[in-house]
């Protein structure tokens, strides 16, 4: 093959590689961002052609701690305001471009189907509740909610024998839906998803749950990133949030 062929054709390879890296936008989000941040990665893509936003979604903590060890995440968006808190501190992310995008509200689930009568966290304590899905406080926001609440009710030493602990929201929301559990902490938006579910009451908190986005420091694509945490706080993407139960902040 002519060398100055060889020499164009790897340019082209070049150029293919590079701009597919360059498309790519790597989003780590809490799990009950889940359908709403699908929905809007799709409608971002649709309105920016030539970027692909890649989703990695899971428990705010264990999000944190990717990011730390290095992962190439762009944009992290935590379910609670003391993950962000916490990556500021370690210089993970970019303080100008944090901001709060939605708000939710905690609830105590049971399986639809189920005849206790749950009303105060006070019923949680009867015989008929066995087991109580509740997330991780030391990794996952819903858990750490759930504990101030409980601590605040005087209740969290008393229910720590039905605590089943979970790894993120979703896990919580499943084991009550398959019936593993008789009750499960979530947020009122997870809760809406899954029929087989049902809220038996709401959970007063004295925080709000505000939910934070920021560009992380490492981020390859800061242009990109700064574009869609706009595009999330923007009409648009806060149209998609309310559509699965997310409030303003």
């Amino acid at each position: 093959m002519p060398l100055l062929l060889q020499r164009l054709l790897a340019g082209l390879v070049f150029l293919a590689v590079g701009g597919a890296q360059a498309g790519e936008l790597t989003v780590s989000a809490a799990s009950s961002l889940t359908q709403a941040f699908k929905e809007i990665a799709r409608s971002y893509e649709a309105e920016h052609s030539g970027t692909q936003v890649l989703l990695n979604f899971g428990a705010s903590g264990s999000l944190l701690q990717q990011v730390a060890k290095g992962a190439p995440v762009d944009v992290f968006a935590a379910a609670d305001q003391e993950t962000l808190d916490q990556a500021a501190q370690r210089q993970l992310i970019v303080p100008s471009s944090r901001q709060d995008f939605a708000s939710n509200n905690l609830v105590v689930v049971v399986p639809s189907a189920s005849q206790l009568n749950l009303n105060t966290f006070a019923d949680l304590t009867q015989a008929g509740v066995e087991k109580i899905a509740i997330g991780n406080p030391a990794s996952v926001p819903v858990g750490r909610y759930s504990q101030q609440a409980l601590h605040a009710e005087g209740l969290w030493e008393a229910l720590q024998a039905k605590a089943i602990t979970t790894q993120n929201v979703r896990q919580s929301l499943n084991y009550v839906a398959r019936g593993e559990v008789e009750a499960g902490f979530v947020y009122a938006t997870d809760a809406r998803e899954v029929a087989t579910v049902k809220v038996a009451f709401d959970v007063p908190l004295k925080v709000a749950i505000r939910y934070p986005i920021a560009r992380v420091a490492g981020s390859a694509h800061a242009v990109e990133a700064e574009r869609f945490i706009a595009y999330v706080q923007s009409p648009a993407g806060q149209a998609i949030l309310a559509r699965f139960g997310f409030k303003q902040p």
